[in-house]
């Protein structure tokens, strides 16, 4: 994008929030070469929402490549800022001369955007804000498909297949396999594409969306287990039991920190047989192992086009994509503090594997190279 279409943006500032992934960098760096060829200043905020309340803020330019690299460049925050502290992040834009703000982030980040956007509108500070989106939990509305899904969806597709070899070379025991998530199934749905024959693991895979009982889990398992003399289970962090509780696991911040050991002592107990529990946690989205190249393509491309909408003068949307990776903006409106679950028909009858059409949606988002066993 050339300068003389660039030359009426003004100060602006990248803000990162949430959790990084293994392809958020690409969108921070398809800003920066966008904004390439501006007179004006464009600054990156040390970790987020921290570095708008200090005004620990960094020159863009100084950030050195960044875009294969997994992580956040500037660091990230989950902080959430009250009045007094929109007060404050006002006070730094006026004196930097801020009056662009690219904010980076899923659904709660871009509730975040929008009550800061809002918050200067009412104190009569004009403040563009436009969304990037960032979600490895795939939770966002109106986009087909977010920044850091698809190559947090191929580790965890690794992570079944190999759980599965293992778990067919010693006969007679289970395996848990926990994946991150959060309150949605994308990604544990995501384990069903390690499959490549009928009996291959994950055998059972169970969704926050449906709400099922250890009885019903260890019922499950055992079906497959005295038909195979094996079973891999794969349960998201945010699965829950009928009465709505993580099966007795420890909380911390409102999200169980050992749903999957808890389901395997369930199971253990109930069938008496071992069980493994696995839970690569944050591994799976931090990795740059398993990123994906349309993944980090597309991250980068929002980036790009997130300064393309402040050119048009946009303001309060996010950028979002298709089903072809093609951008275009929604208002920020749509996409602020909602999840997105993962449709109803995409889980099978019986609520413990997914439907066909899933398997079509992720099919387009993976490399050649996630493609399953042969």
């Amino acid at each position: 994008m050339g300068s003389s279409l660039l030359s009426s943006l003004p100060n602006a500032v990248v803000v990162h929030s949430g959790g990084p992934t293994a392809v958020l960098n690409a969108g921070l760096a398809g800003v920066s070469a966008a904004w390439e060829g501006q007179r004006t200043a464009i600054w990156g905020a040390r970790f987020g929402v921290e570095g708008l309340l200090g005004g620990d803020l960094v020159d863009l330019r100084q950030v050195g490549p960044c875009r294969d690299l997994s992580g956040s460049a500037l660091g990230s925050s989950r902080r959430r800022l009250s009045d007094a502290e929109r007060d404050l992040v006002i006070d730094e834009f006026r004196r930097r001369d801020i009056r662009l703000m690219f904010f980076t982030g899923g659904n709660g980040s871009m509730a975040a955007a929008l009550a800061i956007s809002r918050h200067a509108r009412a104190v009569g500070y004009e403040l563009q804000v436009i969304g990037i989106p960032k979600t490895i939990d795939n939770d966002l509305h109106i986009t087909h498909h977010t920044p850091g899904y698809a190559s947090t969806a191929s580790f965890f597709v690794h992570a079944a297949r190999d759980s599965g070899i293992d778990n067919r070379s010693l006969p007679g025991r289970i395996a848990v396999l926990e994946t991150l998530g959060r309150n949605v199934g994308w990604i544990a749905a995501a384990a069903a594409f390690a499959r490549s024959a009928a009996d291959d693991a994950p055998h059972l895979i169970y969704f926050p969306e449906r709400r099922v009982g250890l009885d019903r889990i260890a019922a499950d398992t055992e079906a497959v287990f005295r038909r195979l003399n094996r079973a891999v289970v794969v349960v998201c962090e945010g699965q829950l039991d009928e009465a709505g509780q993580p099966f007795g696991a420890d909380v911390d911040h409102g999200l169980a920190t050992n749903v999957g050991h808890m389901i395997a002592k369930g199971i253990s107990a109930r069938l008496g047989v071992r069980v493994r529990a696995d839970k690569p946690g944050l591994i799976g989205r931090s990795t740059s192992t398993f990123a994906m190249v349309r993944d980090r393509e597309e991250s980068y491309r929002c980036g790009g086009a997130a300064v393309a909408a402040a050119v048009r003068g946009e303001t309060d949307v996010m950028v979002a994509l298709r089903a072809d990776g093609a951008t275009f903006t929604t208002a920020l409106e749509s996409v602020a503090g909602m999840e997105r679950a993962l449709p109803a028909d995409w889980i099978s009858p019986a609520g413990n594997d997914v439907a066909p059409e899933f398997l079509d949606y992720l099919r387009l988002l993976l490399d050649s190279r996630s493609a399953r066993i042969a």
